[in-house]
């Protein structure tokens, strides 16, 4: 496995946010031009959608170059950008991109939901080194973003199939990083009461490590 290597982390807030930033922002440069393209016509939408999906493979593999590692979500947000917005570009279709969101909360949170079946906390697989908590921590917290997740694949669902591209296209650059930077500030009285002391942090953090 590689090693994982620190980085600045305005960098990889940049690398991370930004594809999603410059789609938003040609999107509504281009939101209403029709481009032809081989005696086909496309809207703005599905060039946007065509140039997103190099962005975002590049600003991953830049990810990996420099840190060491990628994370589950990361790798399959990158797969799902490719085959979605693949498939919307190739049928000239966007709605093939519109359900890519939906499907990455029904995977995480179904995933989720198969290890709290299992009486375990698969989140703390990859979130513990952000935050030490003590296992009923990780079960409460585990249960509450398996019901987000969910949530908000089923918001996806509504907007997109009820509201405008535009819309849409609002929503899913700024509703749903809200909604992620709202349910974790709200989630303070877990951190809160379940946190584990420093010496039993590291302890287990040494332990997983071996």
């Amino acid at each position: 496995m590689s090693e994982k290597r620190k980085v600045n982390p305005w960098l990889k807030t940049g690398l991370e946010l930004g594809p999603i930033v410059l789609f938003f922002a040609a999107y509504l440069k281009l939101k209403d031009r029709i481009f032809t393209i081989g005696g086909t016509e496309y809207e703005g939408f599905i060039l946007v959608t065509a140039a997103f999906i190099p962005l975002i493979l590049l600003s991953t593999a830049v990810l990996w170059k420099l840190t060491g590692h990628l994370s589950r979500m990361q790798v399959m947000t990158a797969v799902l950008v490719t085959v979605f917005g693949g498939l919307s570009v190739w049928l000239n279709d966007d709605r093939f991109f519109k359900m890519k969101p939906t499907l990455i909360y029904l995977i995480f949170g179904g995933l989720l939901g198969v290890g709290l079946l299992r009486g375990e906390s698969w989140l703390r697989m990859v979130m513990e080194e952000l935050m030490p908590l003590d296992h009923e921590g990780w079960m409460k917290l585990t249960r509450r973003l398996c019901a987000f997740f969910l949530g908000l694949a089923v918001a996806n669902e509504i907007i997109w199939r009820t509201q405008s591209t535009e819309t849409w296209v609002y929503f899913k650059t700024f509703g749903l990083t809200a909604a992620l930077f709202i349910f974790f500030m709200a989630q303070g009285r877990i951190f809160r009461d379940h946190a584990l002391p420093e010496d039993d942090a590291d302890a287990d953090g040494n332990e997983a490590s071996k």
